[in-house]
């Protein structure tokens, strides 16, 4: 499963991000978003698990959690629609 994570701290690390979610289970990937022109963070992220349960654990105790002076929202993330790209 995708989880959607926003409202980040800018400071907090992938590694940080990774740690909060290994405490449910296996975590596939953790990625915070920088942005391309100043390479900072843009406060959002996604986690990747394998367990589905063990996701929607991470999601419901997760979501709302102070995490260095911030409240996470932590969702199973939707899927984008395609854009076209232009030249």
């Amino acid at each position: 499963m995708n989880i959607f994570v926003a409202n980040l701290n800018f400071k907090l690390q992938e590694d940080e991000l990774l740690d909060l979610f290994e405490n449910f289970g296996e975590v596939t990937s953790a990625k915070i978003i920088i942005d391309r022109e100043t390479g900072r963070s843009k406060g959002f992220g996604f986690v990747e698990m394998d367990n589905d349960d063990e996701a929607n654990s991470a999601i419901a105790d997760l979501n709302g959690q102070e995490v260095h002076g911030r409240e996470m929202v932590v969702k199973q993330a939707e899927e984008r629609p395609r854009r076209e790209r232009r030249f």
